[in-house]
Order: structure tokens, then C-alpha cells, then sequence
């Protein structure tokens, strides 16, 4: 039960690497916008579960703080991701956001039932260094003048790190409720659309295509498969697995032209499977009990 919700909650990660190639290919549609049409896309699921099973419209009935977690989550995150890189070099700002899947290994050890090893910790740091080298490809500037953009974008790891973490505490709460944050963030980064940007629509078919897929699967999906394994499964394999993201995000870009091979990617994939590989021994190296012998 525990490695399948594991496994669920790394299909998570996998969805999330196709964020930048999704959102390349997107066209230039504003951040909230974007966010607010994606999530909307990424309801959706959700309510055709609902829809074809009323009962489970119950689900949704949930102690305030459940929702405040969830729709802190999911929004919060992304306001102060957009914060981030509109006062920060995109770079940097992405790379102390990246904080987010160590912070979920060390905060780990505060769990009821969890116990915070050496390796957990060794493999979190090998795919941050491995993220290092795919973010800072072209070099790393921190700036003082920024101040505002990497406070923002360290705040944005606690935030995400925060409600992993949380997340894991409400494991009786069904993930149907993830449909509840997502229309909610859907609502709010509509509004900050309307206060902060200009509309921008898609200008082709393809466009579309590409927020859709955004929408269902890296903004959609990925939530809902997330819930489940960080309430299931092993919280720290996928708290260092997450580094997987860029890499595979860079592999993926790689593959479709938009980005070039390099010795750093390969690095890179050395230390962030090796990492994740490291974090995981313990899964893979379950002690077998010796048989009790017969009276």
C-alpha cells in the first residue's frame, strides 16, 4: 500500500516535468491568467467524479483549517512564485524556490510515525546540487537589489513544503477535495488577473492544446496524485524524488528542441537519481523477518 501510494505521488513529479515544455508552447497568455484558466481545466476531473457520484459531494464538507491549507497551498505557492520572478532574476528566484523538496525531507521528521535518516537527508542534497547545476547553467548572481524577489521565492518554498507537509497530517481527508483548492485558486488567480494584467488569449489552435494539457495533467492530475502520496505513501522518497522535476523538465526540452545537451545535464541526472536512489534504500532494503520457528 505504501510503495503504490509512493509510486502515485511520483506520477506527480513526472506530470510536473512537463510544466515548461507545456507552458513554452502556451504562448504568452499572463501568469494569474494562466493559472486561473489552468486550475480551472484542473477542476475538472474532479467534478466529473463528483457529478457521476453525488455522494461524494460530502467529501467536501471539511474543518476550516483543511481548507485554508489546501487553497494556502495551492495559491499561495503560486502568487508568490509569479512574485518572485517578477522582482528576481528568474534563475536565482527558481532556485531558492527549489528549497521546497529538501525543507518536506527535514520538516519530515516532525510527522507522527516518521523517523528522519542520514540518507533521506544526503539525497535531498545531491538533487538540490543537481538542480543547481540545471537552473544555474549560465551562472548564479545573488543580488542584493532582488531582496523583495528571493524573499518571495523563500516563502514559496515553505509554503509548498508547508502544505506537503500539512497534507500529511489530514491523511483521513479524501482527496476529492483537492477539486475544492483547485477552483478556489482557480477563483483567486482570476481575480489577481483582473487587478494585476492585461487579458492576453491563445493566438492558435496549438496554444490551446498546450494550456489544456497544462490544465489536466502538471496543473490538473499532478495535485490530486500528490494528495494521495504524501498522505500514502513515504513522504521523504518523494520529498527527494521531487528533484526529478527540473531534470526531467531540461531532458524533456532537450528532446524537443528547445534546450541543448550538455556535461551538466548528465551531471546532473547522476546526482538526482542517485540522490533519489540514496533517500529510497531503506524501501529497497526491507529487512526480511526471520521465520518464527514451530513449537
Amino acid at each position: 500500500m505504501k510503495l503504490r501510494a509512493t509510486l502515485i505521488g511520483f506520477t506527480a513529479i513526472l506530470m510536473w516535468s512537463f510544466l515548461a515544455l507545456f507552458t513554452a508552447a502556451s504562448g504568452k497568455m499572463p501568469p494569474f491568467q494562466l493559472s486561473a484558466v489552468c486550475f480551472a481545466i484542473g477542476s475538472i476531473p474532479g467534478l466529473v467524479v463528483l457529478t457521476l457520484n453525488p455522494a461524494r459531494l460530502a467529501l467536501l464538507k471539511q474543518p476550516a483549517k483543511v481548507w485554508i491549507t489546501g487553497v494556502a497551498g495551492l495559491f499561495g505557492y503560486h502568487f508568490l512564485y509569479f512574485t518572485a520572478l517578477r522582482n528576481a532574476p528568474a534563475v536565482e528566484a527558481g532556485l531558492v524556490a527549489y528549497l521546497w523538496p529538501l525543507l518536506i525531507v527535514v520538516g519530515s521528521a516532525l510527522l507522527p510515525g516518521e523517523r528522519l535518516r542520514w540518507n533521506h537527508v544526503a539525497g535531498a542534497f545531491a538533487g538540490l546540487c543537481g538542480t543547481f547545476l540545471i537552473v544555474g547553467r549560465n551562472g548564479i548572481d545573488f543580488d542584493g537589489a532582488y531582496a523583495v524577489g528571493y524573499g518571495a521565492a523563500f516563502l514559496c518554498a515553505f509554503t509548498w513544503s508547508g502544505y506537503s507537509l500539512l497534507t500529511r497530517r489530514f491523511d483521513a481527508v479524501s482527496t476529492d477535495v483537492v477539486t475544492g483548492f483547485c477552483l478556489a485558486t482557480s477563483m483567486l488567480s482570476f481575480v489577481c488577473h483582473l487587478g494585476l494584467e492585461t487579458t492576453v488569449w491563445p493566438a492558435t489552435g496549438f496554444e490551446w492544446v498546450a494550456i489544456a494539457g497544462l490544465g489536466l495533467f502538471p496543473v490538473g492530475a499532478a495535485f490530486y496524485a500528490w494528495d494521495y502520496g504524501v498522505k500514502n505513501g513515504d513522504i521523504q522518497i518523494l520529498g527527494a524524488a521531487s528533484y526529478a522535476a527540473p531534470l526531467l523538465s531540461t531532458l524533456i526540452l532537450v528532446l524537443f528542441g528547445f534546450a541543448e545537451p550538455s556535461w551538466r545535464i548528465a551531471l546532473a541526472c547522476v546526482l538526482v537519481t542517485g540522490g533519489a536512489v540514496l533517500a529510497a534504500q531503506d524501501m529497497f532494503r526491507r529487512k526480511v523477518q526471520p521465520p518464527v520457528a514451530a513449537e
